[in-house]
């Protein structure tokens, strides 16, 4: 095991993208401005996606370019097709993040195209993105679970992220169990066979949908992976993944590796009360559970 990890903080995208009324450009500036001051070096900004699909997403220009004037903070922002990326290049986020899912039902649900279809398409964008000097994340979701096709083969979820390993040795593969229903024994298999088929750049994004958001981050932690995407105030869920919840809380993970001695460079107490902030935006749903230990604000 390594004794430092990465939390990658995904409440400006995953968690605010299903939420309504639409939260004022300048509270958003304000959580993220919250984030960085408690320690995180790495968040999804937004997502360059259809403003008719994802309303909230709208303003993803002026919250990631205020975002870009903090200092030792690395911004990513969603794109899902070749006109994302076209915005990526004219506001230049230092990463890039890519999706598609494991399973056709989920892909078209989401994006409207086939597996196939969406690879090519992201095959060309990843090239594309690396010779501008991108960093790039590609997303793989549904790897455990999908609300259309139920529990999702092994060897799929595998073949995947092979064929995502692929592209370029130095592009970065996010593990997605995109509907929270993944149990520990699935995440440590997985990330053991990946890592010791692909090497160790490969990290877990998970869900609380049933509970399980922290136990899978441990059994991915111990299978190798150093990299964890969560939400303040365990907010979120994927609009096209019916009855998915939050992401896992930034706070409980901040917490589970504090008391594993892992270093993340998170202060505990200014999280949480980005987390507070997080929890209380209109129309979000709040998860997570150190929040409501008063304890552990003293700490």
């Amino acid at each position: 095991m390594h004794d430092t990890v990465t939390i990658s903080e995904v409440a400006p995208r995953d968690g605010l993208q299903s939420v309504g009324p639409f939260l004022a450009t300048e509270a958003k500036i304000a959580l993220v401005a919250a984030l960085h001051e408690a320690g995180l070096r790495r968040a999804e900004i937004g997502s360059f996606v259809s403003p008719k699909a994802i309303p909230q997403m709208v303003d993803t220009p002026a919250v990631l370019a205020a975002a870009k004037q903090l200092p030792d903070f690395e911004c990513t922002v969603l794109v899902p097709n070749r006109r994302g990326f076209e915005a990526a290049l004219e506001h230049r986020p230092h990463r890039i993040g890519l999706f598609m899912s494991v399973t056709e039902s989920h892909n078209k649900a989401n994006v409207n195209r086939t597996r196939e279809e969406s690879f090519a398409d992201l095959s060309a964008i990843t090239r594309e993105a690396l010779e501008q000097g991108f960093r790039v994340r590609f997303n793989l979701s549904c790897c455990f679970h999908c609300p259309f096709e139920g529990v999702v083969p092994e060897a799929t979820t595998l073949d995947w992220a092979g064929r995502a390993a692929a592209l370029d040795p130095n592009i970065e593969i996010a593990i997605c169990d995109t509907t929270g229903n993944a149990a520990p024994d699935q995440v440590g298999r997985i990330f053991r066979q990946a890592m010791a088929s692909w090497g160790d750049r490969f990290a877990f994004h998970g869900h609380d949908t049933y509970g399980m958001g922290v136990a899978n981050v441990a059994a991915a932690f111990a299978a190798g992976c150093q990299v964890f995407d969560s939400a303040a105030g365990g907010i979120g869920g994927c609009p096209f993944a019916p009855g998915a919840t939050g992401n896992v809380a930034t706070e409980d993970v901040a917490w589970l590796f504090k008391r594993m001695g892992i270093a993340t460079g998170i202060d505990i107490a200014a999280l949480l009360k980005a987390a507070d902030a997080a929890a209380a935006v209109p129309g979000a749903v709040p998860g997570g559970r150190l929040r409501a230990v008063p304890a552990v604000r003293n700490i």
